[in-house]
């Protein structure tokens, strides 16, 4: 199953509702995509990330292949749903996409092991983790770089039932295909990385787990569309504004 959030009109109570097809249902009650603003699928206590979990993307960026996982954090602020705007910030004159497959955890999840992890994943969803690489290039922390307010679009929707092993995932920049991978090249799997963090920070229900990016990442301009496609879950559409 499929589910969204969203609100309808000038009304601004928050559904939450099952997809099928492009129409959305609550409770008996039909809406169309063109008539909903999408929400972020969740509501996260924090946005965890793994860098370098793709060996072409590791080998695009000049670094090693990491021994363990490398986590990162980003700010809930930075949060945005489907068809919400990207903003340039000022601070920076390069700003790139990096789409990506992330999970959302289904219940409070502390110190498990590999076996067990699959338990704790409530759905997927999609995952674009904008970054200003100009920024993350000068300075030794990424906190600046990957934390900008807009700079965690999500969505459109969480997929329950999914199996995340092979998955097609895609980027494209006004149409033109950038990204173009499968979660199969992941150099760490869902469930090492759900281990691992796990076993440094406890993972609350709606917490975020972005799985990394494949080679491929580039640039945005203000005006340009970009587009995340993952098989099996959908597309998550933004405008650089």
């Amino acid at each position: 199953m499929k589910k969204a959030r969203f609100t309808v009109g000038d009304d601004d109570s928050v559904k939450t509702g099952h997809v099928e097809g492009e129409r959305l249902y609550v409770e008996g009650t039909e809406y169309s995509f063109e008539e909903v603003t999408f929400l972020p699928p969740c509501r996260p206590t924090k946005i965890v990330c793994i860098g370098l979990n793709y060996r072409d993307h590791a080998d695009e960026s000049g670094l090693p292949v990491p021994e363990n996982p490398l986590i990162f954090l980003k700010p809930c602020s930075a949060l945005i749903g489907h068809r919400d705007a990207i903003r340039f910030p000022a601070q920076s004159s390069r700003v790139d996409f990096e789409g990506e497959l992330a999970l959302v955890i289904g219940r409070r999840c502390s110190a498990v092991g590999t076996d067990t992890a699959f338990d704790y994943i409530g759905g997927y969803t999609i995952l674009n983790d904008v970054t200003a690489r100009d920024i993350q290039l000068l300075e030794s922390k990424m906190t600046r770089a990957k934390g900008f307010d807009t700079f965690a679009p999500c969505g459109p929707w969480i997929v329950e039932s999914l199996d995340p092993s092979n998955l097609k995932i895609e980027t494209l920049l006004n149409g033109e295909l950038r990204q173009n991978s499968s979660t199969a090249e992941l150099i760490f799997s869902i469930p090492t990385i759900i281990s691992f963090v796990s076993n440094v920070m406890t993972l609350e229900p709606g917490d975020i787990v972005a799985t990394g990016t494949p080679a491929g990442v580039g640039p945005m301009q203000v005006g340009d569309v970009v587009e995340v496609r993952i098989e099996g879950i959908g597309s998550l559409t933004n405008i650089v504004r």
